[in-house]
């Protein structure tokens, strides 16, 4: 056994990359205070196709230097938008059809293990700041709420570990219409 060299990996161009088709799903980010959590978000975003990145409130959008660092690139490959107000984007992305999902811990949430997202339908996974989570106030615009099993003491994740466990999860349940 041997480490792929580069070369090895095949990698494709921000263009091609950008005529591949999408997961649809796109990952709103409410305040989130870490520029390094966002370039992380960024690159999974890259990894796992999302259709688009949206970015509310304080969460940091590229150029900034810790979303860049992290993000190695992705922010080119990966859409994205600013919004001031999570809300403004929520309301957005309703009235395009997509099931607003938010990624936390509530009185109704559903395990991540038994939720199975339908091929025909488009999600918004909404993840909260690192302290407070996701603002009360847009519950009333969320469809679900969806919770990682977890099985130590903290019952939390850091954003970034959090998005790449959900979009894993999500690829691989969707992955035969992609």
């Amino acid at each position: 056994m041997r480490k792929l060299e580069m070369e090895e990996l095949n990698r494709m161009s921000v263009d091609e990359y950008k005529n591949l088709l999408q997961l649809p799903v796109v990952v709103v980010m409410d305040n989130v205070r870490s520029g390094h959590n966002v370039g992380s978000v960024f690159r999974t975003g890259d990894a796992f196709r999302v259709a688009t990145l949206y970015l509310c409130g304080i969460t940091a959008t590229p150029p900034n230097r810790e979303v860049m660092k992290t993000a190695l690139g992705s922010s080119d490959s990966v859409p994205w938008r600013y919004f001031h107000e999570t809300h403004d984007a929520l309301e957005e992305l309703k009235q395009q059809g997509y099931e607003v999902c938010f990624i936390e811990q509530t009185t109704q949430s559903i395990s991540l293990n038994v939720f199975f997202p339908s091929k025909e339908k488009k999600y918004a996974l909404v993840f909260g700041n690192e302290v407070e989570g996701i603002q009360s106030n847009l519950f009333p615009l969320g469809d679900r709420a969806i919770e990682i099993p977890q099985f130590g003491t903290k019952h939390s994740f850091n954003i970034a570990v959090a998005a790449g466990i959900v979009l894993w999860d999500f690829w691989m349940k969707l992955k035969l219409a992609i």
